[in-house]
């Protein structure tokens, strides 16, 4: 019998005194998090210390916090009007950035907000390294005994539709999992809101899958949504080579941030202005003609893709709208088989077609409201399911997953990748975990148990750090997130190596190929010294091309096509106009003597221009009082035009 509540307060109650003194509280990552009640939980425990809490989850998003005065100025406007002034982040996380988390709490998460997590310890001590697709077996031993998750609600009444929307990922295969090792059901809570995207197919439940339904005002806050990111030179580069490699009438798995949008850009290049696709890797150069041809192509899209993607973001709106994500795929073998050969099948009159099948979702504001929009066969044709049905071949679906996956492409991303092909995803040198390995093992592993699939990890050469360049194509690494064994294709701003099959000693040299001039030396040399590289081998005078500088100049005459904000900026024209600026003055703060000199050649200059005022006024910085907001404004001011 499913509880109807419209009171937060009263559902914390309840989900305490179901736990009787020990709460093992298991909910989505991501967007499906009910923040306001798991605050309330919290808070809850942090006053009764009698009271222990575990969380399980993953992802916990928290808005980015700035580090210093100049950060806060531009960053506080901007989270206000994107996030909302009352956006509840979750209570745990500054607790934990303060190394303050109550002894009686813990929480357990299998992947990290990329990067927000270094350094804090507790956090780190409790991170779970998981496969996804492990995540509901591994909980189901843990005595789970409460899942709260924020659902979607359509209708009123008796009437009313409910659905898992944007995380039907876990909560399913767990409570399924836990039923069927005899454990105790937990007590399943949805928590209404409003504007969270309302999905079917698999994601559609019945009331009565929930043991409460909690509807409060207080949880219709913004949803979080992601800032859509600025696409630079290198990433429009790496974009290119790796959209040669995905085959019309194919399948897409695509992850999420700059890189991804670079390929998706490309896509859109390829379908909708193909002549100027081709003369954009005519300039580009280093395009391997071979493996396009074996692999991908160059043509426009005719048969479309069918996307299965354990996220679903904004990549995949931009490539429906396009007509590219057009490839439907049907529960029915018979008719996968028949359209697999080219046969003619009649489809017309289905509705079980799908164009996209995804885990969780999660993007921009823009994304959320074309979700919002679907209707019709675009509404029917999206399904979010299970990770278990997205993220492997298993369970009784594995001839009719590889029928509707045909010439699956895997894109994911790695921080680095060795010159014998493994790949450093998730995990510094130290231990440290940057994000976790997600789905990433599950695409490498598919890509190689399906006939025509591939995996495709996507780098860029190098990375800066404190002020000093490195090349993020390394000899070794002591943290492999993809062994080497698995080792497939990697594709660099430099072009793509194809690794599959081949030799120790042939894959150091195609990696070598992609890597950045600057260190192609120092890399043959260890592979020289351990006796993997032959001792004569010279390197081609093409590779000492694999530069910056080379790039740019062969994109410049197409620049018009190469936006900053490829897909539109959640920044305001003033905030576009300093964000260079800052960009610049954060990445000389990495060396103090660089920093130094700028901040005394900002001193000495003129006074601001005029024309910059509404700059100064976005950063509240008019009428600078103090010796420290002079010595801003100067910054900025010799940042936005100084040498």
């Amino acid at each position: 019998m499913t509880d109807f509540l419209d009171s937060t307060p009263e559902c914390c109650e309840r989900i305490i005194g179901h736990a009787r003194g020990t709460l093992k509280l298991a909910s989505p990552l991501g967007l499906g998090k009910p923040n306001v009640l798991l605050n309330a939980v919290y808070a809850r425990a942090v006053a009764d210390p009698t009271l222990k809490l575990d969380i399980y989850t993953a992802l916990s998003l928290a808005r980015p916090a700035p580090k210093n005065d100049l950060e806060r100025r531009f960053l506080g406007p901007f989270l206000d009007r994107h996030f909302g002034k009352d956006y509840p982040d979750l209570a745990w996380i500054a607790a934990q950035h303060a190394h303050a988390l109550p002894a009686n709490i813990r929480v357990h998460e299998f992947y990290l907000q990329s990067g927000a997590m270094l350094g804090v310890a507790q956090s780190q001590r409790d991170y779970a390294s998981l496969n996804y697709t492990h995540v509901a077996r591994d909980l189901a031993g843990m005595g789970i005994n409460a899942i709260v998750q924020l659902v979607a609600a359509r209708g009123q009444g008796a009437q009313r539709r409910y659905s898992l929307a944007c995380n039907p990922d876990v909560t399913a295969d767990l409570l399924d999992r836990m039923a069927a090792t005899g454990a105790p059901r937990p007590l399943v809570v949805g928590v209404i809101h409003p504007e969270l995207p309302f999905v079917g197919n698999e994601a559609e439940v019945d009331a009565a899958f929930f043991d409460i339904v909690l509807d409060d005002p207080r949880s219709a806050h913004v949803l979080f949504a992601l800032p859509r990111s600025p696409v630079d030179t290198a990433e429009y580069a790496l974009g290119l080579h790796a959209s040669t490699l995905v085959r019309d009438g194919g399948t897409l798995q695509i992850g999420i941030g700059a890189l991804s949008d670079a390929l998706v850009h490309a896509l859109l290049l390829r379908h909708r202005k193909n002549a100027d696709y081709h003369a954009v890797l005519d300039a580009l150069g280093n395009v391997d003609a071979e493996l396009r041809a074996r692999c991908g192509g160059s043509e426009c899209f005719v048969r479309g893709l069918y996307g299965a993607s354990e996220m679903v973001m904004d990549g995949f709106m931009h490539l429906a709208r396009a007509g590219i994500l057009s490839r439907r795929v049907f529960d029915d073998p018979d008719v996968e088989k028949a359209l697999a050969t080219g046969r003619d099948v009649d489809v017309s009159a289905r509705r079980d077609g799908r164009y996209l099948r995804g885990a969780f979702y999660l993007g921009s504001k823009d994304f959320y409201a074309w979700l919002r929009g679907l209707d019709g066969e675009e509404f029917d044709g999206l399904s979010m399911t299970r990770v278990s049905d997205i993220n492997q071949l298993y369970g009784g679906r594995e001839t009719l997953d590889a029928l509707q996956r045909r010439d699956a492409r895997f894109f994911n991303t790695c921080m680095m990748a060795t010159l014998l092909g493994a790949a450093v995803s998730d995990t510094l040198e130290n231990g440290q975990v940057v994000s976790g390995v997600g789905g990433q093992y599950n695409f490498v592993a598919m890509a190689h148990a399906l006939a025509g699939g591939r995996s495709i990890l996507l780098l860029r050469a190098t990375r800066s750090s404190r002020g000093k360049l490195h090349s993020n194509i390394v000899w070794n690494h002591c943290q492999h997130t993809i062994p080497r064994h698995l080792r497939d294709i990697y594709v660099t701003e430099y072009g793509a190596a194809d690794l599959r099959g081949k030799s120790d000693e042939d894959c150091i040299i195609a990696m070598l190929a992609i890597a950045d001039a600057r260190f192609i030396d120092a890399l043959a040399a260890q592979a020289k010294a351990a006796g993997k590289l032959r001792r004569d081998f010279g390197i081609p005078a093409a590779w000492r091309q694999n530069t910056p500088a080379r790039l740019a100049a062969a994109l410049a005459p197409h620049s018009e096509g190469f936006p900053r904000f490829p897909f539109g900026s959640d920044f305001d024209e003033v905030e576009l106009r300093l964000l260079p600026a800052l960009q610049r003055l954060q990445s000389l703060s990495a060396n103090k003597l660089r920093f130094f000199g700028f901040a005394l050649a900002a001193m000495l200059a003129g006074a601001p221009l005029a024309e910059d005022a509404p700059l100064y006024a976005r950063m509240g910085l008019v009428q600078s009082r103090g010796l420290a907001q002079r010595l801003l404004r100067r910054l900025v001011a010799q940042a936005l035009h100084g040498a």
